[in-house]
């Protein structure tokens, strides 16, 4: 079976290392909407030792806050499921009161026709998440 998070080709990567990237899922729903995704297939975070656990979550949370801080949205989800892909990842989706699915999760039924919210600069939110990226390292 072909893992579609170990293809890359078809990523839009704002930031990455040796360990992991971060990619702006084409979601017109969900502006902001990113994966991170380690880059070796593993299923679970206990599949990684403790400081390549660290350095996830650095990423995730460096990813959140550049969300938070580019497009200022209501609500920002954070997830890991794995379910139908098991390839670790994590979803940081930006959610606002009028989105399609609010207070649902975006994979819960639908409430309303979503609102249309700009879409992040993608050079900014990139610059943004490197930048957050250099400050958590600074701070191990």
């Amino acid at each position: 079976m072909e893992c579609p998070l170990c293809d890359t080709t078809r990523d839009d990567i704002v930031w990455q290392d040796g360990l992991c990237r971060v990619i702006l899922v084409a979601d017109p729903d969900y502006p902001g909407y990113c994966r991170v995704v380690w880059r070796e297939h593993v299923a679970e975070m206990s599949d990684l030792d403790t400081a390549s656990r660290h350095h996830f979550m650095d990423v995730v949370f460096a990813t959140e806050q550049a969300l938070h801080d580019s497009i200022r949205p209501d609500k920002i989800n954070l997830a890991s499921l794995g379910n139908m892909v098991p390839h670790l990842h994590w979803h940081v989706i930006a959610r606002f009161r009028d989105d399609r699915h609010f207070p649902e999760s975006v994979w819960g039924r639908e409430q309303r026709p979503g609102q249309p919210h700009p879409v992040p600069n993608r050079a900014d939110l990139a610059e943004r998440i490197a930048a957050g990226l250099a400050k958590a390292s600074m701070n191990h």
